[in-house]
């Protein structure tokens, strides 16, 4: 399938999704289970606004989705009680699969999450979303509906970059446009079509993301577009168009951390996938460059760049999905 044509064909706007009890009739028809979860990290802000806005219209209003989960990285504000209170089903990660450990990211979040969910669609959205709204999940879900060759589902809009007390219409996405898409255009061009990449909502079924291995921290999202895209082809993806996502924006050494996630796993994947070959082991510490007065120096931080294993390889999971 042609890049331009997939533009065409699977692309989407949340708007053609929005008759809910189309939606609620074909899940029915289909007899599928929808499980929507939120990684979580201190979102005592945003969450329970986030949870109510999906059980009411979502839950309550129309039974489209069975079952909502906070998978909480051990946050030290309010964001599990609050979560609770809101009605969704909360988990610490460091509960979950205890014998594999626990490490803090959201890859690890949303790999534990999995083996918590009962859904057949699994649908993903980041706890900081300030605009939020229904379509959040009925946009993704939709296609996933509609369409039964569609595996994997990612949204994409604008993102406005908030610099103070001014916001600029466009501007947020920083690290997709100056390192994600340059190394897609160079190495996996069939997946070029893709607005946001790196976008923190998604949704799949759960054949295909039982079947692929989750990095523990910044580099998930690109870490599951590639793997996904390497079992189903370019057919089995689509993207949605939600116009518009309002959330806080990163520091710039925050995104400096992420961009070397991010790297480092489009490295591993080119090497399992023998596209390069690199003659030194890649590192996995980042030198810092820090400022003290007039003395500049480095502090060098590690990354734990840990890859969880397909779901579908635990005894764990086999025993639990089989019960």
């Amino acid at each position: 399938m042609k890049i331009d044509e997939w533009i065409k064909t699977n692309t989407y706007h949340h708007s053609s999704f929005s008759n809910i009890s189309r939606l609620v009739e074909l899940k029915k028809k289909k007899n599928l289970r929808i499980s929507l979860a939120f990684p979580t990290l201190n979102e005592e802000e945003t969450v329970a606004q986030e949870i109510n806005v999906m059980k009411g219209k979502l839950q309550i209003e129309y039974p489209l989705i069975d079952e909502i989960v906070v998978m909480d990285s051990g946050s030290t504000d309010r964001t599990r009680e609050l979560a609770r209170e809101a009605g969704a089903k909360v988990y610490l990660a460091d509960d979950c699969l205890p014998e594999f450990g626990s490490i803090r990211g959201k890859g690890e979040n949303l790999w534990k999450s999995l083996y918590v969910l009962e859904g057949d669609i699994i649908v993903w959205i980041d706890a900081d979303i300030e605009n939020i709204h229904p379509k959040f999940v009925y946009g993704m879900v939709g296609p996933l509906l509609e369409y039964d060759h569609l595996k994997y589902v990612k949204a994409f809009y604008e993102r406005p970059l908030v610099l103070g007390k001014k916001t600029r219409s466009l501007g947020g996405g920083r690290v997709t446009e100056i390192l994600a898409r340059p190394l897609l255009a160079n190495f996996y061009p069939e997946l070029c079509g893709f607005m946001q990449p790196l976008s923190g909502e998604y949704a799949g079924r759960r054949e295909i993301l039982e079947a692929v291995p989750f990095r523990v921290g910044y580099g998930v999202e690109i870490g599951l577009l590639i793997d996904i895209y390497e079992k189903c082809g370019l057919k089995g993806l689509a993207q949605v168009d939600l116009d518009k996502r309002v959330h806080r924006h990163q520091r710039l050494t925050a995104l400096g951390r992420m961009s070397f996630a991010i790297l480092h796993t489009f490295f591993a994947r080119l090497q399992e996938q023998d596209l390069v070959a690199f003659k030194k082991v890649i590192s996995n510490e980042f030198e810092l460059v820090k400022r003290r007065g007039k003395d500049i120096f480095l502090k060098k931080e590690r990354f734990s760049f840990i890859e969880r294993p397909p779901m579908i390889t635990l005894e764990q999971y086999q025993r639990k999905r089989t019960n």
